[in-house]
């Protein structure tokens, strides 16, 4: 990975930031101690590309509602 100096990095910035948009990394320093690292930019891309990502894929049943009704109104009513 290449490593410029802050006074290069500026005045061949535009450059630099095509390089880095291609995909090629590098380094801005200062006085030789490395400051920071110039990645290209990648939009975030969501986890979920649609509601309903599952449709199909599982089945709720009928009862759903009515499940663990008792044991529920046991702890409550205790």
């Amino acid at each position: 990975m290449e490593q410029y100096n802050i006074h290069k990095a500026k005045t061949h910035l535009s450059s630099l930031v095509e390089k880095a948009a291609l995909g090629e990394a590098f380094i801005i320093a200062k006085a030789g101690k490395p400051m920071v690292q110039v990645i290209p930019f990648e939009a975030h891309k969501p986890i979920y590309k649609r509601v309903g990502f599952l449709k199909g894929q599982i089945s709720v049943p009928a009862d759903f509602n009515l499940m663990g009704q008792d044991e529920i109104a046991e702890i409550f009513e205790a």
